[in-house]
């Protein structure tokens, strides 16, 4: 976990973004978890994993923006990724995090925005996952997903964070609804007071949460690639008798490819985060952060050059 924090510490720093964006690129290790630049290379990633029975979920990359010019920009960018997911004939949702609409200054432009992808969502028969992010923007995340949810529920889903101690009564909350809940276990650096610290109490919370989305009527997406709580899952389906149509496994682009191969041939759903684009520094360092191994291939490589 000390190594976590510390990775996170830095990808606050710009200087180190650009450090790591610059390795990434020469390592080659960027384009093993970021799929492309533009919309055409991350359709011909879709493309593959449809061809082994593997759905996908567009992430274009960006976060945090600071004027109503690039909320919009985002905004269009969102609406045109739908168009061409449909003019493509690929069978892929998108993602997306409400900062890059500009929450950071605006909840009701960001609201305004949201509202406009979703028509297009609706329009187009597709689905929109409101990505969590940083706990600043927990509440007004769940707000906005609320607000927006009686008009286009089959249209939109939510994340949640087993990693925050709030994350319960979330929980609790949404399944009421019923709707479409992504577990995760949260990728972002968090203060004691609001999340856990240890990973076994992390993943604990996950079970548990899991667990309770399980037996609701709601739908669960389990995003996670660790073997015992994809292991658990399934026990868990099978004993309560949960119909395979009611959740999925979600796993990351560039990581766990046996994992996802080996539970499709088992006969559950899958479904993969692809994320793409040219913002794409944050959301790699936060991988990072997760897997040491990957941090220390760069330092390697710096070395040998």
């Amino acid at each position: 976990m000390l190594f976590r924090t510390l990775i996170l510490q830095l990808a606050q720093n710009k200087t180190f973004l650009n450090w790591v964006r610059r390795l990434a690129i020469r390592s080659g290790l960027a384009q093993r978890f970021v799929a492309g630049e533009n919309v055409s290379e991350v359709l011909d990633v879709v493309r593959d994993l449809h061809g082994i029975g593997i759905a996908a979920t567009l992430n274009l990359l960006g976060e945090e923006v600071k004027d109503e010019k690039e909320a919009e920009a985002a905004a269009n960018a969102s609406m045109e990724l739908l168009r061409a997911i449909d003019r493509s004939s690929v069978k892929s949702r998108i993602s997306l995090k409400l900062s890059q609409l500009g929450l950071r200054f605006s909840k009701e432009t960001c609201s305004g925005h949201l509202e406009a992808i979703l028509e297009v969502s609706r329009e187009l028969d597709n689905f929109i996952r409101i990505d969590m992010e940083g706990s600043r923007y927990t509440q007004a995340t769940i707000d906005l997903f609320l607000e927006h949810f009686a008009s286009y529920g089959n249209h939109l889903g939510i994340v949640i964070q087993s990693y925050l101690y709030r994350s319960e009564e979330d929980i609790y909350r949404l399944i009421q609804l019923p709707c479409n809940i992504r577990l995760c276990k949260g990728a972002y650096m968090e203060p004691e007071e609001i999340a856990y610290a240890k990973k076994g109490d992390v993943d604990r919370n996950f079970i548990e949460l899991m667990e309770d989305i399980f037996l609701s009527p709601s739908y669960l997406a389990i995003a996670t690639h660790d073997n015992q709580i994809l292991e658990h899952a399934c026990r868990f389906a099978a004993q309560h008798g949960i119909d395979p149509d009611q959740f999925e496994f979600q796993m990351i682009h560039g990581i766990g490819r046996k994992a996802q191969q080996r539970l499709r041939q088992e006969g559950y759903a899958v479904r993969v985060y692809v994320p793409f684009g040219t913002e794409w520094a944050p959301y790699f360092v936060r991988r990072l952060a997760e897997r040491p191994a990957n941090f220390f291939f760069l330092l390697k490589h710096l070395l040998r050059h």
